[in-house]
């Protein structure tokens, strides 16, 4: 990871001038993460999960978690999400890290967050455990919206 991310995938704490998002921001990140579950999916993502992290976190409210088999899979999937989200007019990453060396790609949305790992960096991280307080959100019963 690169700027100074934490094992969470997010850089530094939160300005002063952070607020709880509104509920309609809130839909709007809930929408768009499950929209980028299905995309990594349909990518062949592996272990697809999307986490309410917003109640413990200030900086984001929803992570994606996925992971692709190689390198060549985790670009594939991480550019799939961003390129899907695009086409159906959804929002940009504010920034993204990692896809040079695609062991561990964070898309940053803002209201939410991509990680794309390969395996081997999935198993090490254990983002679902760290977060495993938090509950897991039904993104295939969305999908099916």
């Amino acid at each position: 990871m690169t700027s100074g991310a934490n094992a969470a995938g997010l850089a530094g704490p939160a300005g002063p001038a952070e607020r709880p998002p509104t509920a309609e921001e809130g839909a709007y990140a809930r929408r768009w993460a499950m929209a980028a579950a299905a995309a990594a999916d349909e990518r062949k993502g592996a272990r697809t999960v999307v986490i309410d992290v917003g109640d413990v976190l200030v900086v984001t409210d929803l992570f994606v978690i996925t992971h692709g088999n190689n390198a060549r899979q985790v670009r594939s999937i991480s550019e799939g999400v961003e390129e899907s989200l695009r086409a159906a007019g959804g929002p940009s990453p504010v920034r993204i890290e990692g896809a040079d060396d695609r062991q561990w790609v964070l898309l940053d949305y803002g209201a939410f967050v991509v990680h794309v790992f390969d395996a081997e960096r999935r198993d090490l991280y254990q983002l679902e455990r760290l977060w495993g307080d938090c509950p897991l959100l039904d993104w295939e019963a969305a999908a099916d919206d």
